[in-house]
């Protein structure tokens, strides 16, 4: 006896899509299996390689540690020699400015000004010897002004006949 047809196209149906079935596990099986031997492989060769590098890398780790505070203050001591360097350039920029400046524009800065590059000693000596040089020229000015004024109100003659 025979079963009807649509109990034999069901039963194709259902013996081909177990064969899919089966095929697709076994493509599975096969995938777990290949990736089962990559893990045993990467457990045993991959993973002592990577913990083996692990601790060189803990062990040079641990020795940065330890030096880094020399580091950090090698580090400062160059900053520090570097910022002292920067200013002495700088303060001999500055010299060097002063003493290419013309003696006239560096008196006039000294007398007149308070921040000339000189001690103080030097600027009270300089602005002495200018007051004085002042005073003096100021009392020649007044004593050839008074002999002006005098010739003047005298009605003496200037040229050939200067008043003695």
């Amino acid at each position: 006896m025979h079963p009807p047809p649509t109990a034999r196209a069901k039963l194709a149906l259902d013996l081909s899509n177990s064969r899919a079935i089966e095929n697709l596990l076994q493509d599975v099986v096969t995938s777990i299996h290949h990736t089962s031997e990559r893990a045993r492989f990467a457990s045993r060769n991959t993973v002592p390689d990577i913990e083996t590098h692990l601790d060189q890398d803990l062990v040079v780790l641990a020795e940065l540690e330890e030096q880094l505070p020399e580091v950090g203050s090698q580090i400062r001591d160059i900053r520090n020699v570097y910022d002292r360097g920067r200013d002495k350039a700088r303060d001999l920029m500055a010299s060097l400015e002063w003493l290419n400046t013309p003696v006239s524009q560096r008196l006039r800065t000294i007398i007149f000004t308070s921040n000339a590059p000189v001690s103080k000693k030097w600027k009270v000596a300089v602005r002495t010897v200018f007051a004085l040089i002042f005073c003096a020229c100021m009392w020649i000015a007044w004593i050839t002004l008074r002999g002006a004024v005098r010739a003047h109100r005298q009605r003496l003659v200037w040229g050939e006949r200067l008043m003695s």
